[in-house]
């Protein structure tokens, strides 16, 4: 990373002033990870950052270079206060970040799922047996699923509690359809309706309703698989395309973390949470090969914290929602604050805002992220008959293969449209490297509507490299920047522009 100095010229002499590394800001326990031994940190990430220090209690515990931290082996119901240090280029500490204070849970009780006749031997339903675990379950306590592998239908967790499966183990969804009755009230593809239970469940879904259910934990070393694609076809045979479970269900939820897991093998969408609040997902292995298997689906959610995560699915990988059409834009819940980090994106469709975005999306930060080959790579997506938004999204510090801006879509645009057009407005794609792009189709991709008053707005390039021979392709937009966008070989790619206004390269 470069240094950087400031020349500060006095009548007499030269001032040589280094720019040193900043604190951290907003160092924060992020939502759902305050456990009775551990809790994660997660911060902003400051120019000049090479490494960070944490210091707990005054002593240090660990440095990195990403920007969060798990620390272990706290004491249970004990204050704790935390600062972080960014260690810059010059191998310099910057002060202390602003203090993070917090106080571990108590240890609750642990009930070991065998305790309750759960057999992990692969073939017995074991879904009475988890849930009167589960129901017997204690505030701060935690439900085992040990080495083995334990078959179950629809689960439904509770508030204060963690639900633990440990290396070895593996909580399996059965094939039977009947195993997730009685249906539940849910979302799917932007319409409110009932649906299958999925696997694990939490919360009851309520749009005017605030949060039901709190202090959930899903982690551990283990592993939870779905039925996969043949148990989504036999729901889809019985009550069509969008009965099916997911594979977890959070509804009108607050502070949540699933951590540490592989999770995979979702009859359609892997992880889905609605209508709640204060999300964490880290240290996860998504895989799913389903058809519309996306990997997370946020919706109409706030403060979400996606990191250290990889992804290998049969549909978007992250899919950031918040409603369809008249509906999603009537109840008018956005996604608010979604922070990706440190995530690798090996095989998809796209890490993607839409296309259900008619309640709203603002705020979306994707940083220090590495993507593959994506269908779409990184994508924002909705149709003219969504109306909402979708609003200061940040893409930074990225390895990727494509970045696309659609406006009109061949699928999920059934039913009535919203009262206006989207609006598609400030984004910026900064420090990304899209040197091994394809060049058969734009590297960038971007559009706007063709309503003069929601054209895409406010859109900045800065720091952008790409394989000689790009092109990049702006549609129905207005004030957009490209600075210091150029191929491998320092040429500038190929631009071509329609019904476009305040455009710079």
């Amino acid at each position: 990373m470069k240094k950087y100095f400031l020349l500060l010229v006095c009548f007499t002499h030269v001032v040589v002033v280094s720019f040193a590394a900043k604190a951290p800001k907003q160092v924060i326990v992020a939502p759902g990870t305050l456990s009775a031994a551990s809790a994660t940190l997660v911060w902003d990430k400051p120019d000049q950052a090479v490494r960070y220090h944490i210091i707990l209690n005054g002593k240090e515990v660990g440095a990195v270079s990403k920007s969060n931290y798990m620390l272990t082996g706290l004491t249970p119901s004990t204050a704790y206060n935390c600062v972080v240090k960014t260690e810059g280029a010059d191998g310099k500490l910057s002060g202390n970040s602003k203090p993070v204070k917090f106080t571990t849970t108590p240890q609750g009780k642990v009930l070991n799922i065998t305790e309750f006749g759960a057999r992990g031997d692969g073939s017995t339903i074991n879904t009475k047996a988890i849930q009167k675990s589960i129901d017997a379950c204690p505030e701060y306590g935690t439900v085992l699923i040990p080495e083995g592998n334990f078959v179950s239908g629809a689960l439904f967790l509770k508030s204060r509690m963690t639900l633990q499966i440990e290396k070895g183990g593996t909580l399996k969804g059965s094939p039977n359809t009947e195993d997730y009755e009685p249906f539940i009230n849910n979302r799917f593809e932007g319409w409110e309706m009932k649906t299958y239970a999925s696997l694990i469940n939490a919360g009851t879904m309520d749009s005017n309703g605030g949060y039901t259910t709190q202090q959930i934990s899903i982690k551990g070393e283990g592993t939870i698989s779905g039925g996969g694609g043949a148990l989504g076809k036999a729901m889809i045979d019985k009550h069509g395309m969008r009965s099916r479970g997911r594979l977890i269900m959070l509804m009108n939820c607050q502070n949540v973390e699933l951590q540490g897991l592989q999770i995979k093998d979702a009859p359609c969408w892997t992880i889905h949470y609605i209508y709640s609040k204060g999300i964490s997902c880290h240290d996860l292995d998504i895989v799913s090969t389903a058809h519309n298997g996306d990997g997370l689906d946020p919706d109409s959610s706030d403060d979400s914290y996606i990191f250290n995560c990889s992804f290998s699915t049969g549909d978007d990988c992250i899919a950031i929602k918040s409603g369809k059409n008249p509906e999603g834009y009537t109840i008018g819940r956005p996604t608010r604050n979604v922070q990706i980090t440190n995530c690798n994106f090996t095989k998809g469709h796209g890490i993607s805002i839409g296309s259900e975005m008619s309640g709203g999306v603002s705020d979306v930060l994707v940083q220090d992220c590495t993507a593959g080959a994506l269908l779409n790579g990184m994508q924002i997506k909705g149709t003219k008959e969504r109306g909402g938004y979708v609003k200061n999204v940040t893409v930074t510090d990225c390895q990727l293969l494509k970045i696309t801006i659609f406006s009109a879509l061949n699928y999920n645009n059934d039913g009535a449209a919203a009262p206006l057009p989207p609006t598609f407005e400030n984004f910026i794609f900064k420090n990304i490297d899209l040197k091994a792009a394809t060049i058969k189709e734009p590297v960038i991709n971007i559009n706007g509507f063709k309503d003069p008053a929601h054209k895409l707005k406010n859109v900045r390039f800065d720091n952008i490299i790409m394989p000689n021979g790009s092109k990049v392709i702006v549609n129905d937009a207005q004030n957009v920047r490209f600075a210091n966008v150029k191929m491998i070989n320092g040429s500038k790619p190929d631009y071509s522009l329609n019904n476009s206004t305040q455009t710079t390269y």
